[in-house]
């Protein structure tokens, strides 16, 4: 079996082109274009924080009191939160663990399975399941960023003025609504929000600075001896308040995810440049303010705002967290597709929104799931106050996931020695351990709802794949030897029609069933028998050289696989023209593709669960077809039936 390169020069000028797509060049010309629309889809869950971060810390059931060295203390453990967890673990460590571009939990768990030799079985198993569960909490993440965040923006109705309160449930559902039926792709998003983002960063700026100017006394808060002071006056009513303070961070991971959309450089520009002061000069503006009027607790972002630009600055909020929003979306869009593509998830129907760059996708039923959740959401939880509940939990699980799975690829893949890996690991568990040990506080006040969401999440996740897993065994048991089909092909003198069969199998090893059927039930060959496989590697693109391989059979059959990452779409007709390249001619009107459709049958004795067997089943019933999956023109494809019993 050969390894063929697919930038080779063609071996047949007949061959259709092959127009292979790579990941993005990030070159230094482009990266302050790429850093300004990084605005409007990294930060924009990070940087509508300010809506409701320090509201909660000073307004509602578990509130401090308005204090000066409660003000100081909580100031001091958002700066120090954003320096350590945001600029430090996410922008400037963990961007450096991307797997060729590509950021996330999946990713990290993909460049431990490309070597997992070098990890034990035991250690694999609970990455897996780590990984698994924290990709399944930022689903629920994700649910809950658009409805706090918008929620948040159309509450400054009720603040201008008391007559509005009635309308910012319904107002909130009608953007959310809008919010979900788009379908473009991030690059045309960050283009259309980058420009917006930077009017709203230079407006929180503006803001805060006008606060502090008139105490300047705030920015005392810098010195971390407050946070330190804040819960030894406080003692375990702080630890409650630090379920709030975790708000100001909860867009870091989905700052991690996109990295591949917009490269590690433009994303630190991006924040050191603008975000970060942006942030932190508001967040000290709310505080100053806060000192100063005492009574404004209930909204101290709002207070910020002079009368006259209240109902402007609603409308600016409202068009930045509608961008927040779109940024954890497009963060689930990907995840998705890399969970489809590493066996976790059901196929699904992915949209390229760009011809020219790679990650630019829309997958509607999640798209219209999300939207479904968020709203209802909304209209439970009714206040953001209430929303805020439940946020935190997820992000901060998941953060602390991420923290170990990173310390296993340091460890174990990269080689680094214990000293030097072990102190990263303490640094940033401290942190992440005490704010999901804060947040755990909040399960009764919501936080029970991202929980219970990854829990259901987890399980169709690990029953999608314990499912194929089982079903790959029992298809093995009905397969025939190749060998044995070959030479049983040579004693007998099957007619040969024109043209190419392409028979595709999850599995290169044996005979495919389909094409057992086939010779049963029709006693005749095509000119060419090729049996396709396709495979996902641990990577997020395919490299050029590695996108087949191709194996001649003999007496007309081949053996094709084909390779792609977890961040590209299968395309079966594009490995053929790869292969017809190398000298397997084929012609795309004169090529069948057939493939097997299996019936699953539930009550056969196996390790999985009954219910867990049926929920599997449900899942292979609606999972997007092969043929559109795969890329193949549905009027070439022929499906033969095979009842399988799990």
């Amino acid at each position: 079996m050969t390894t063929l390169d697919s930038t080779s020069p063609a071996d047949d000028s007949s061959c259709p082109l092959n127009h292979d797509s790579s990941h993005p060049d990030f070159s230094q010309t482009g990266k302050f274009a790429l850093a300004i629309a990084a605005l409007g889809v990294v930060y924009g869950d990070i940087g509508t924080s300010p809506l409701y971060a320090i509201k909660e810390c000073f307004h509602g059931l578990r509130a401090i009191a308005v204090t000066n060295i409660n003000v100081l203390g909580v100031l001091s453990l958002v700066f120090w939160s954003l320096a350590i967890v945001i600029c430090f673990k996410y922008v400037i460590v963990l961007s450096r663990a991307d797997n060729q571009g590509e950021g996330g939990i999946f990713a990290l768990l993909a460049l431990i399975s490309a070597e997992r030799k070098k990890v034990s079985p035991r250690t694999y198993a609970m990455v897996l399941m780590g990984a698994i569960f924290g990709a399944a909490l930022l689903y629920g993440d994700g649910i809950i960023t658009p409805a706090i965040s918008v929620l948040s923006a159309i509450e400054g109705l009720g603040v201008a003025t008391k007559t509005l309160a009635p309308a910012v449930l319904p107002v909130t559902c009608i953007v959310l609504f809008i919010l979900f039926i788009q379908r473009r792709g991030t690059a045309k998003i960050g283009n259309i929000f980058g420009p917006i983002m930077i009017v709203w960063f230079s407006a929180l700026a503006i803001l805060g600075i006008v606060e502090i100017v008139k105490y300047p006394d705030i920015l005392l808060a810098l010195n971390p001896a407050y946070a330190i002071e804040f819960f030894n006056r406080n003692g375990f009513h702080g630890m409650f308040v630090l379920g709030s303070v975790v708000l100001c961070i909860t867009g870091g991971e989905a700052l991690y995810a996109d990295l591949g959309h917009f490269g590690r450089g433009a994303i630190r520009v991006s924040w050191f440049s603008i975000t970060f002061p942006a942030l932190v000069l508001n967040y000290f503006g709310q505080g100053a303010l806060l000192l100063a009027h005492p009574d404004l607790a209930s909204n101290p972002f709002y207070g910020l705002v002079p009368r006259v630009f209240l109902y402007p600055m609603v409308g600016l909020s409202t068009m930045a967290t509608v961008i927040a929003s779109q940024a954890m979306i497009t963060g689930v869009f990907s995840l998705t597709q890399q969970a489809v593509q590493m066996g976790f998830c059901p196929r699904m129907h992915v949209i390229h929104t760009s011809s020219e760059t790679i990650g630019q996708i829309y997958i509607p039923s999640v798209n219209y799931a999300l939207m479904t959740a968020c709203i209802g959401l909304v209209l439970i939880f009714r206040e953001s106050s209430g929303l805020a509940g439940a946020y935190g939990i997820a992000v901060t699980a998941t953060m602390g996931i991420t923290s170990i799975i990173y310390f296993v690829v340091v460890r174990k893949i990269w080689g680094w020695s214990l000293w030097k890996a072990v102190p990263l690991l303490v640094l940033f568990l401290v942190f992440d351990l005490t704010y999901f040990g804060a947040n755990i506080l909040k399960i009764f006040d919501g936080g029970w709802f991202p929980l219970a969401a990854a829990t259901a999440i987890m399980i169709a996740m690990s029953t999608w794949r314990d499912g194929r897993a089982l079903l790959a065994v029992k298809m093995l048991n009905y397969r025939l030897p190749l060998e044995s089909f070959l030479k049983d092909v040579g004693r007998h003198d099957y007619p040969r029609v024109h043209g190419a069969a392409v028979f595709m199998t999850v599995s290169p090893v044996g005979t495919p069933s389909a094409l057992l059927h086939h010779i049963k039930h029709n006693h005749v060959l095509h000119e060419q028998v090729i049996i396709l496989s396709i495979r996902s590697l641990d990577a997020p693109f395919a490299p050029p050289d590695k996108r087949i391989e191709l194996e001649d059979l003999g007496q007309g059959f081949y053996r094709l696989l084909g390779f792609y990452g977890f961040m590209e779409a299968p395309d079966a007709p594009e490995f053929l023209r790869i292969a017809c390249r190398h000298g397997l001619t084929t012609q795309p009107m004169a090529t069948t593709y057939y493939l097997g459709r299996e019936t699953l049958l539930t009550a056969g004795k196996s390790k999985m669960m009954g219910w867990r067997k049926m929920l599997f089943a449900l899942m292979v019933r609606n999972a997007q077809t092969a043929p559109a999956y795969f890329g193949i023109p549905p009027g070439r494809v022929i499906e033969l039936g095979i009842q399988i019993e799990l």
